[in-house]
């Protein structure tokens, strides 16, 4: 038998927003399509051109190729188009000296880390980058500048423990995805322990990471439970995920899909909260909140913490005026 509106518990959705795409996504997934439509199909992505896996299948159903590494390629004479995260300099200088024709994606909050990394270095600094081994952009980051120039630091412990070749001569940046809060403490200890260590001039952090964080710390406490949408590999949706559990929401969850809810997860709630990480489309919400409309009388109410109305160019050869 059919649950009726009648019977169905009531379920306020608060919707966090800023939620889902930013700016650096958003014209990372055009410059793909836009590729496909002037060059036609194959067009090949280096990685995951962002970490969702609903917008790479989207863009592989429409011709795009995914790779790892350049050598993959078995058509070097199509486009190949390097990921939102950012790639070490080796790749580009890879593509070149395999004369193929390559566009960037690299988000421009990336670039301008990039570019600190090599001010600093040109100005002969230890630089200590804070951030996720492992993880694409940092692979990028620090495959700026030559292999040592550039230490990690993850943790609080790690700040503490860490001695550089010169204390008076230090920089930090950082990964632009991380949690605001487990950030501060971490230079908080650099900055004791090193009172001139040099600073990026604007946060590294993005605008789009501090705005979503913001959003779930505004709703969490409100929320029996939260939702963030987006990948397991994703770090900011991980990063939004712990901000509502400390923020003091009982239960938060990453999914990918509204087939990955557990519905053992959300039993007698009558509060839910939903956001989604910066690489998650608008799509997987909505799904997400109509697979919860089948089993509650769902009521949804926007919470808005701030205007997002950041925007980036395109490369040039995409943009409507290039030449052909």
């Amino acid at each position: 038998m059919s649950t009726t509106s009648a019977t169905k518990p009531p379920l306020t959705v608060l919707l966090c927003a800023p939620r889902g795409f930013c700016a650096g996504v958003d014209r990372a997934i055009q410059i793909v399509e836009l590729a496909l439509e002037k060059y036609g199909p194959p067009v090949y992505v280096r990685h995951e051109i962002v970490h969702n896996k609903f917008v790479v299948e989207s863009l592989r159903a429409k011709g795009a190729v995914f790779v790892e590494e350049l050598h993959e390629i078995d058509q070097p004479d199509r486009p190949v188009i390097f990921s939102a995260h950012g790639v070490p300099k080796s790749v580009p200088e890879d593509a070149r000296a395999r004369n193929m024709f390559f566009l960037d994606a690299t988000c421009p909050l990336v670039s301008k880390v990039h570019k600190e990394a090599q001010i600093h270095h040109k100005r002969e600094r230890d630089i200590v980058l804070i951030g996720h081994a492992g993880h694409p952009e940092v692979i990028g980051t620090m495959g700026q500048l030559p292999p040592g120039t550039v230490t990690l630091i993850e943790t609080v412990e790690d700040a503490r423990a860490y001695e550089p070749k010169d204390p008076a001569n230090l920089a930090w940046i950082t990964q632009t995805t991380l949690s605001v809060d487990d950030t501060r403490d971490i230079i908080e200890v650099l900055r004791a322990r090193f009172p001139s260590i040099a600073s990026p001039h604007k946060e590294d952090i993005c605008y789009a990471t501090t705005n979503r964080q913001e959003a779930v710390k505004a709703v969490a406490p409100s929320a029996d439970a939260m939702i963030v949408v987006g990948a397991p590999n994703s770090s900011n949706s991980q990063r939004l995920r712990e901000v509502a559990e400390r923020s003091g929401c009982a239960t938060a969850v990453l999914l990918q899909r509204a087939h990955d809810i557990d519905w053992a997860d959300f039993d007698g709630i009558s509060t839910l909260a939903i956001t989604a990480g910066a690489s998650a489309p608008e799509v997987l919400v909505e799904e997400i909140i109509d697979a919860f409309a089948t089993r509650f009388d769902v009521s949804v109410e926007s919470v808005r913490t701030a205007d997002e109305t950041v925007s980036f160019n395109l490369p040039r050869q995409l943009r409507p005026d290039a030449a052909e």
